[in-house]
C-alpha cells in the first residue's frame, strides 16, 4: 500500500490521493474474510485487490514498469547525453589545468610510476612593479647553479642538466618520471643543455606562468567567448576567427584584408614544420606574450628577467659598445635583440626558441613607448638602461624550447 500511495502522490493532487487511499482500505477490509479461506483463494483475490483498488494505482504500476525498462536499455538520446557529459568533463579538466598554469597535459601522465608534478603558484604584481629597475652595467651577477636536482634533491655531477634561464638542475630520468618530457624531447634536452644555446626547464619554458591570476582570467574569458578549447590544435580558419573576435572586442571592427594576411603570416610562423595546424602550447605562449605586452610596462617586464638573462644582455651590450662610452646605436640595439633568437646548431631558417609576431602594441598600452622609439633613426644613441628595457620582451620570448616564432624580429 505504501508503494501505491507514493505513486499516487506523484499523479494526483493531495486531496484526491487521500480519497483513493480511503477507498482502497475499505476494499481490503471487505475482502479479509474471504482471504482466510485458503492460500489458493488468497492468490485469486490478490489480483482483484491490486487491479480494482483504483485505476490510478494501475497507471502508477505502468509508469514504474516504463521507468524500469528505460533504465535497463538507455535510449540513443541518453547515450548522446552521456557522451556530452564526458566531453564537458574533459573540457572542464582542461580548463582546470590551464588555470593551474600547466598549459598542456603531457601524453604520458597516466604512467603508474610517475612522480607528482609540482604545484604552480602564479605571481602577483607588487606596488613598485612599474618603477624603474637599476641594473649595473659593469657588475656581472653570475649566479651559481644549483648543486642538486630540483626534483629528487640528489647530486650526481655530470648527470645533471642545467636550465639556461634559471639556476635549476635536473636529472633526465626525473623529468621523464614527472611526465613533462617525451622521449624525443628528452634527447633534445640532452643535446642542448650543455651547449651555448642551452635548454629551458618546464618552469621557464612556459611563458603562461608569468601571468597573474587576473591576467590569466582575462585570457581564459576571451578563449571561452571564442569557443577555444584548451589543449586543442588550431587550423588557420580558427586562428582567423579568433583574431576577428578579438578585434571586435577591443576595437569594435573586423580585421582588414591586410590584417588577415598578417594573421596568416603569424600562423605560418607558429607552424614551422608545415603541419597545417599550430600546437596548443605555441598558441598559449603566443597569447601569453601578447598579454604581457598589453598590460605590463617595460619596467615590469624587466623585473621578470633572471640573473642569467641579465648577464647575457650585459655581455651583448658590452660587445657592441666598442668605444666603452656606455652607448650603442639603434641599429646595434636591434642587432643585439635579433641575437637572442640565433641558434648556431640549426639551419638559419629555424630557431631554437619561440619568436613570432605578437602584433604591434597599441599606443594606449603601457609598453607602447618602445614601438615609438623604434621609428627613430638608426644612429640614435641607446643607453644600457634603455637597451635592457626595450630588449626585455625579446628576452622573454626567447625562453621556450619550441621551434615556433612568437615575436617579430627587430627590423
Amino acid at each position: 500500500m505504501g508503494v501505491l500511495m507514493s505513486k499516487k502522490q506523484q499523479v494526483e493532487k493531495v486531496q484526491k490521493c487521500n480519497a483513493v487511499v480511503s477507498a482502497f482500505q475499505a476494499g481490503v477490509k471487505e475482502r479479509a474474510p474471504t482471504a482466510k479461506q485458503g492460500d489458493g483463494d488468497v492468490e485469486e483475490d490478490d489480483g482483484p485487490v491490486r487491479t480494482s483498488a483504483s485505476p490510478e494505482g494501475k497507471n502508477a504500476e505502468e509508469a514504474e514498469k516504463e521507468d524500469t525498462d528505460s533504465s535497463a536499455a538507455p535510449s540513443t538520446s541518453q547515450q548522446a547525453s552521456a557522451a556530452t557529459r564526458d566531453e564537458c568533463k574533459a573540457n572542464n579538466e582542461a580548463w582546470s589545468r590551464l588555470r593551474d598554469g600547466k598549459g598542456v597535459e603531457p601524453e604520458d601522465l597516466d604512467k603508474t610510476h610517475q612522480l607528482t608534478p609540482p604545484a604552480f603558484v602564479r605571481p602577483k604584481r607588487e606596488a613598485d612593479d612599474d618603477q624603474p629597475v637599476e641594473v649595473e652595467l659593469d657588475k656581472k651577477e653570475q649566479p651559481p647553479r644549483d648543486e642538486m636536482c630540483d626534483v629528487c634533491e640528489v647530486w650526481t655531477a655530470d648527470d645533471l642538466y642545467p636550465c639556461r634561464v634559471c639556476t635549476r638542475m635536473f636529472h633526465d630520468g626525473c623529468l621523464r618520471e614527472l611526465g613533462y618530457l617525451r622521449t624525443e624531447a628528452l634527447q633534445e634536452m640532452r643535446d642542448a643543455a650543455h651547449t651555448v644555446t642551452g635548454w629551458s626547464c618546464y618552469y621557464c619554458d612556459n611563458l603562461n606562468l608569468l601571468l597573474t591570476e587576473e591576467e590569466m582570467y582575462s585570457l581564459m574569458e576571451t578563449f571561452k567567448q571564442c569557443k577555444i578549447i584548451p589543449e586543442s590544435c588550431l587550423v588557420s580558419d580558427e586562428l582567423l576567427q579568433y583574431r576577428h573576435f578579438v578585434s571586435k572586442q577591443q576595437f569594435e571592427k573586423d580585421l582588414t584584408d591586410e590584417q588577415e594576411e598578417e594573421v596568416l603570416a603569424q600562423f605560418a610562423s607558429l607552424d614551422p614544420e608545415k603541419k597545417g595546424h599550430i600546437e596548443w602550447s605555441d598558441f598559449l605562449y603566443f597569447e601569453s606574450l601578447a598579454m604581457l605586452r598589453k598590460f605590463r610596462t617595460e619596467n615590469s617586464m624587466m623585473r621578470l628577467l633572471t640573473a642569467k638573462e641579465r648577464d647575457k644582455a650585459r655581455s651583448l651590450f658590452l660587445g657592441l659598445d666598442l668605444d666603452k662610452d656606455g652607448l650603442i646605436t639603434r641599429a646595434e640595439c636591434r642587432q643585439a635583440q635579433s641575437s637572442w633568437f640565433h641558434n648556431p646548431n640549426k639551419d638559419s631558417q629555424s630557431c631554437n626558441v619561440s619568436i613570432s609576431q605578437v602584433g604591434p602594441m597599441c599606443e594606449s598600452s603601457p609598453g607602447s613607448s618602445g614601438s615609438e622609439r623604434s621609428k627613430t633613426g638608426d644612429s640614435r644613441p641607446v643607453t644600457w638602461a634603455d637597451f635592457l628595457k626595450e630588449s626585455a620582451i625579446y628576452i622573454l620570448a626567447a625562453r621556450p624550447n619550441s621551434s615556433a616564432m612568437h615575436i617579430h624580429l627587430p627590423l
